[in-house]
C-alpha cells in the first residue's frame, strides 16, 4: 500500500499549529538554542534552494528541541528592494499590496513542508512597526558620527538608477542587475563601518565554528595592510600627492606617479583640458573590479605635470591618470616601481617609460621581458644596497620618519558603507533638510517616517523626489520649510539587525538587553555563500556598533555558520539554443526530444537552478506529487549540507519508496507483535548492540550537520531490523525498541510520517515531539569489531573483522592469510607490514 502523505500531512500540521508547539518560551528554565535560516526575499514561490535551506534548519531545530532545549526558530521576509518596485511598474499594483500577497502565498508554502517556525514572531522588514526601529537606529548612528552625509564618488548601477556599496559590485557588474557600474558623483549618506575594520579582523579568530572559506573572504574583503604614506610634491609646489605603498623600499626604482581617475587631483587639472576629461569620463565609465583591471588593456593620460621623486633632488617623475589606479584603494595615488610589479611594468612597457631594477634575485638573472617581484638583495637603492628586502623595507620606513618625508600607516581594503538609495520602496531616512539650521533628526516622537502610497514610477526618477507633497515639511527646529530626505535605505540595513528584533518582536525599543541576552548569539545561522562578504560583514558591525551604543553586550551574532550547497540540474536545450525546463523534455528510444514535438535536445552540464536556464524544480510538484517529508528527505540524503547537491527523479523516488518502507515495517511489526516467535537473547542481545550503536553515529551525524549520514545510518538500521523480523528469532521489546529509535532519529528529517508511525504504536494521546532523544546504553553501544581494510603496495585487497584493538601479530596474521593477498605475495618477498591500529594494513612486497 501507498504512504497516505495527504492526510497525514494535513493532520500533523494542524495539530502543531492548534498547539503553537514551536513557540518559544524566553522565561523556560531549558538551555537555549537560537536556530535561524536567513530570511527569504517574498518573491512569491519557494524554489528547491528554499527547500534546502529550510529543511537542514528545521531538523537541526527540531533535533535540539528533541536533547531538551528551549529552541528559537522564527521566519521573516526580507521584504524591501527594487523587484517589488519593479512589480509595481509593470503589473500596476502597489508595492505594498504585491508583497502583502506573496508573503501570505510564500507562508502557506512554508507551513505545507512542516517547518516549525514560531510565527508569533514573525517580521516583514517592509512593515512600518519594523522600520520604525531601523529609523531609531539610524537616528543613534548619526548621533554618534556612525551616520554620516558627504558628496563622494560612488558605484550607479544604470539599470536600478540607484547607488551600490562597494561589496554590492560583483566583478565590476550590480549584484543584482548584472549592469556595468560607473562612477558618479552625489551626496551620500554612509556607515562608518572603516572604525571597525580592525575589530572585524581581529574577530575572526573568535569564529571558530564557521566555515574557513568565508572566515578567509572576510579577512581578504577587510584587506588589512601595512607600509607607507609618502608625500611627493609637484615640481611647481602647486600641489602635493600623498602615496600609499606596501612596498617603501622600491622608492628608488620609481619612474612615474598615477592617480585615480576620481583623484581630486584629477578633477582639477581635467576642468581646464577637454582631452583629460574626455579620458577621465571613459575611466569612470568602465568596470572597476579587480578582476576586470587585472586583465583590461592598462591605459593613462599623461598630465604634463612633473612630480619630483622625494630622495632624488634631481630626478623629476611623470604623472599620468590611469584606468588602474582607484580611489577606493591607498589615496588613489600611486609611485610606479615598473621593474617589480606587473601591473606597472605593463604600463611602463607601453609609454617607453624607465625600469630600473633595485632587487636582484638571490638564485635567477633579471628579466627584461617581465616584473621580478619575489626575494633578493637591494641595488641601485643608495643606503639600501645589500639589504635584504625585508631588512630594506624596514630601514627605508625609519628614514622615511626620521626625515619628516612620510609615516608608517595600516590601511584597509574595505570602504564606509554607502546605505544611499535613489529608491521608493526602501525605508526612508528620518532626516530633514534646511536651509537654516541644515541636517536635522526627525524626532523620535515623529517616527516612523511612512512611505506615501499614492506615487508615480518613471524609469529613472526616484517617485519620493517627484512626490508632490510627502518631502515638503516644517523644519521641527526653526520652524521654516524644508524637505524631507528622499534617499531610502539599502536593503542591507534592515536585515543586518533583524536577527536581534526575532528576540523581542514586541518591545517598544529596538531592542530588549535582557530578552535578546537570553538567546543571542545565535547558535547555527543558515545560508548561501552568496553572503559570506554583504550580508555577514554589515552584521558584524551592525553587532558591535550596537553594542557600543549601550544595546548589546557581545561582540559577534553568528556563533557558528554553514553555507549550505547549491541545488543543481542538468541543463537543456532545443537545436534553436533556447533553454527548456525540465518538465519540457523526455527520453525516447533512449534519446532526450521535447515532449510536445519530440524535436532532439541538448543536454547541457548540471549547474545551479536558475530562472534564465530554466533548469528548475518546482516544489509545489513535488510536494503535490510526493509529499513534503519526500521533499524534505531527498534535499538532504545524497550530499552534505555544505556541498552542491544534483537533483534527479530516480532519489526523488527513492526517498518516496523508502518512506513506504517504513509503512510496511510497521505493518511487520505488529504481525511480529500478535505471533510467538522463537526468541534467543543473542539475537535480542545483537539487534539491541546494533540499535545502541546506531544511536550513537546518529546522533554524532547531527551534530556535525552531516544529515546525509545519518540518513545512511537510519536506512542501515531499518535493513537491519527488517532482517530481524525475517529471522524471527529477536525478542518483542528489542525488535520495539530498534524501531523506536529509528522513529525517532529520522523524525526531525521527516517529521509528519514518523509521527503518525509513533502515535499508531504509543496510542493517540502520545506524540514524538514530547519524547526526549535517545540515549545510547555505553555497555551496549560499545563496538568490540572493527573491520580491517587490507593493502597490497597501497591497493585494497580485502577486509576483515577483528576484535577492537587487536594485537599486531593477530592483524598481520589475519591480512596474511586472505587469498588476494597470497596471490599477489606468491614469489615476491614481503618486505614489510605497516599496520595502523583498527583500520589498515598494508602488505608492501
Amino acid at each position: 500500500m501507498s504512504y497516505p502523505f495527504r492526510s497525514v500531512e494535513k493532520k500533523w500540521q494542524g495539530t502543531w499549529q492548534k498547539l503553537n508547539a514551536f513557540q518559544a518560551n524566553t522565561q523556560s528554565t531549558k538551555p537555549k538554542a537560537y536556530i535561524l535560516e536567513m530570511l527569504p526575499y517574498p518573491s512569491g514561490r519557494l524554489h528547491m534552494g528554499h527547500v534546502r535551506n529550510y529543511t537542514i534548519g528545521d531538523a537541526l531545530a527540531r533535533y535540539k528541541r528533541a536533547l531538551g532545549y528551549e529552541v528559537l526558530h522564527p521566519m521573516g521576509w526580507d521584504a524591501f528592494g527594487l523587484p517589488a518596485e519593479n512589480a509595481a511598474m509593470d503589473n500596476q499594483v502597489a508595492p505594498q499590496l504585491w508583497i502583502e500577497n506573496n508573503i501570505a502565498h510564500m507562508k502557506q508554502q512554508l507551513q505545507s513542508l512542516g517547518f516549525g517556525y514560531d510565527w508569533t514572531r514573525e517580521i516583514n522588514t517592509s512593515d512600518p512597526s519594523y522600520y520604525e526601529h531601523g529609523q531609531k537606529i539610524f537616528l543613534n548612528f548619526y548621533k554618534r558620527d556612525l551616520a554620516f552625509r558627504k558628496e563622494s564618488w560612488v558605484n550607479w548601477d544604470p539599470v536600478e538608477s540607484s547607488v551600490l556599496a562597494n561589496e554590492q559590485v560583483i566583478n565590476g557588474r550590480g549584484w543584482r542587475s548584472g549592469a556595468l557600474v560607473e562612477k558618479r558623483k552625489l551626496n551620500q549618506w554612509s556607515l562608518r563601518i572603516t572604525n571597525y575594520a580592525q575589530s572585524l579582523l581581529e574577530d575572526l579568530k573568535l569564529l571558530t565554528g564557521w566555515p574557513e572559506k568565508v572566515v578567509r573572504m572576510q579577512e581578504n574583503w577587510i584587506g588589512r595592510s601595512t607600509g607607507a604614506q609618502i608625500t611627493f610634491a609637484s615640481k611647481n609646489d602647486d600641489f602635493s600627492l600623498d602615496i600609499f605603498t606596501t612596498r617603501p623600499e622600491t622608492l628608488f626604482g620609481a619612474s612615474f606617479c598615477a592617480i585615480a581617475a576620481s583623484h581630486p587631483i584629477a578633477e582639477m587639472l581635467a576642468a581646464n583640458n577637454p582631452e583629460l576629461q574626455e579620458f577621465v569620463t571613459s575611466c569612470l565609465q568602465m568596470s572597476t573590479s579587480e578582476e576586470s583591471l587585472s586583465t583590461a588593456e592598462k591605459k593613462g593620460h599623461d598630465t604634463g605635470k612633473k612630480i619630483r621623486h622625494p630622495l632624488l633632488p634631481n630626478t623629476e617623475l611623470p604623472l599620468f591618470v590611469t584606468n588602474f589606479v582607484l580611489m577606493d584603494y591607498g589615496t588613489g595615488a600611486i609611485f610606479g616601481c615598473p621593474a617589480h610589479d606587473e601591473r606597472d611594468f605593463e604600463f611602463a612597457t607601453l609609454y617607453h617609460l624607465p625600469i630600473l631594477p633595485v632587487i636582484q634575485p638571490n638564485a635567477e638573472p633579471l628579466s627584461a621581458t617581465q616584473a621580478y617581484t619575489g626575494a633578493g638583495t637591494m641595488m641601485n637603492s643608495q643606503f639600501l644596497d645589500g639589504l635584504t628586502v625585508e631588512a630594506a623595507r624596514e630601514k627605508m620606513l625609519n628614514f622615511l620618519e626620521t626625515k619628516t618625508l612620510g609615516q608608517r600607516r595600516t590601511t584597509y581594503r574595505l570602504r564606509d558603507w554607502c546605505v544611499s538609495r535613489q529608491r521608493y520602496w526602501g525605508c526612508p531616512i528620518p532626516v530633514i533638510h534646511c536651509q537654516n539650521c541644515g541636517i536635522v533628526p526627525v524626532p523620535e516622537k515623529d517616527l516612523p517616517i511612512l512611505l506615501p502610497e499614492d506615487v508615480t514610477f518613471e524609469h529613472g526618477q526616484n517617485p519620493l523626489d517627484i512626490h508632490p507633497t510627502w518631502k515638503h515639511v516644517t523644519c521641527p527646529t526653526c520652524q521654516n520649510p524644508a524637505t524631507r530626505e528622499t534617499d531610502t535605505l539599502d536593503t542591507f540595513f534592515e536585515s543586518s539587525w533583524y536577527f536581534l528584533r526575532y528576540c523581542c518582536p514586541q518591545s517598544p525599543e529596538p531592542i530588549d538587553a535582557e530578552t535578546v541576552k537570553t538567546w543571542m548569539p545565535i547558535s547555527w545561522y543558515i545560508g548561501g555563500i552568496e553572503h559570506a562578504v554583504l550580508h555577514l560583514l554589515y552584521s558584524r558591525f551592525f553587532t558591535k556598533a550596537l553594542r557600543d551604543g549601550g544595546f548589546l553586550n557581545f561582540d559577534e551574532p553568528f556563533e557558528k555558520l554553514l553555507t549550505q550547497g547549491m541545488v543543481c540540474h542538468r541543463t537543456y536545450q532545443d537545436e534553436a539554443g533556447r533553454w527548456l525546463y525540465p518538465s519540457e523534455v523526455t527520453s525516447l528510444n533512449d534519446q532526450l526530444v521535447t515532449v510536445e514535438r519530440h524535436h532532439p535536445v541538448i543536454e547541457g552540464r548540471s549547474e545551479k537552478m536558475s530562472k534564465s536556464k530554466k533548469n528548475l524544480v518546482d516544489p509545489v510538484d513535488i510536494i503535490e506529487t510526493f509529499g513534503a517529508d519526500t521533499a524534505r528527505l531527498f534535499t538532504i540524503s545524497d550530499t552534505p549540507p555544505d556541498r552542491d547537491f544534483d537533483w534527479s527523479y530516480e532519489g526523488l523516488e527513492g526517498c518516496w519508496r523508502y518512506l513506504n518502507r517504513l509503512v510496511r515495517l510497521k505493518e511487520s511489526l505488529d504481525q511480529y507483535q500478535s505471533q510467538e516467535n522463537k526468541e534467543t537473547p543473542a539475537a535480542s542481545l545483537t539487534l539491541r548492540k546494533t540499535t545502541h550503536q546506531m544511536i550513537v553515529r546518529i546522533t554524532q551525524s547531527y551534530e556535525r550537520l552531516v544529515f546525509n549520514k545519518a540518513i545512511a545510518f537510519a536506512r542501515e538500521l531499518t535493513r537491519t531490523l527488517e532482517e530481524a523480523l525475517e529471522a524471527g528469532l529477536a525478542n518483542h521489546e528489542s525488535i520495539r525498541e530498534c524501531f523506536e529509535t529509528l522513529l525517532l532519529t529520522l523524525n526531525p528529517m521527516i517529521p509528519h510520517l514518523t509521527s503518525e508511525l509513533w502515535q499508531q504504536m504509543r496510542g493517540s494521546d502520545q506524540d514524538i515531539m514530547n519524547t526526549p532523544w535517545p540515549q545510547a546504553d555505553k555497555a551496549l553501544s560499545a563496538i568490540d569489531q572493527v573491520t580491517i581494510a587490507v593493502q597490497v603496495n597501497g591497493k585494497l585487497r580485502g577486509s576483515f573483522d577483528a576484535a577492537i584493538d587487536s594485537s599486531q601479530e593477530i592483524l598481520q596474521e589475519m591480512a596474511l592469510a586472505l587469498p588476494l593477498v597470497q596471490r599477489d605475495a606468491e614469489g615476491r618477498t614481503i618486505r614489510r607490514v605497516i599496520i595502523v591500529p583498527n583500520r589498515i594494513v598494508n602488505v608492501v612486497v
